[in-house]
């Protein structure tokens, strides 16, 4: 479900879980982001730079996903998250739809960077389509994880 800066809350509440659970999944930090004001939440999810999606099974708030509108006509797939009892059941790609459909719309190439040491994510995004075109960084400053750059062709 794509959601709004109302929804402020639940993004925050799966946003932080996500970020204690795997820190080495996410180029920020659980400490970074639980500093974040209630406006700064808001903004994230005010639509004008991506969108933002909320996965439920039930009343259950189990994955995240958004897409970021990095520089002028490119869509970045960030905060990909799925609780770990749940993965594999097809949420992942739930969100994918939404966020790459999004994009599609509106007529925008979809890149993403993945966490080399999660091959369940990277075999997730390359079954959905995308393609590695080589880069690699690490996954942030000071972090000896490193990640992987793909590409969903047009």
């Amino acid at each position: 479900m794509t959601v709004g800066p109302d929804d402020w809350k639940s993004w925050r509440e799966i946003r932080l879980r996500a970020l204690r659970q795997d820190p080495e999944a996410f180029g920020s930090t659980h400490e970074r982001e639980a500093a974040f004001t209630e406006p700064e939440w808001r903004y994230r999810l005010d639509g004008a730079s991506g969108p933002s999606v909320l996965a439920y099974a039930g009343d259950e708030l189990v994955g995240i996903g958004a897409g970021w509108l990095y520089e002028p006509g490119r869509l970045m797939v960030v905060a990909m998250w799925t609780e770990p009892d749940r993965r594999g059941a097809g949420i992942g790609r739930q969100v994918l739809d939404h966020v790459v459909g999004w994009a599609r719309e509106r007529d925008l190439p979809v890149e993403l960077w993945v966490a080399d040491d999660n091959p369940a994510a990277r075999r997730l995004y390359e079954r959905y389509g995308f393609r590695p075109d080589g880069r690699t960084e690490p996954i942030r400053e000071g972090s000896d994880a490193t990640m992987s750059h793909l590409v969903l062709p047009g």
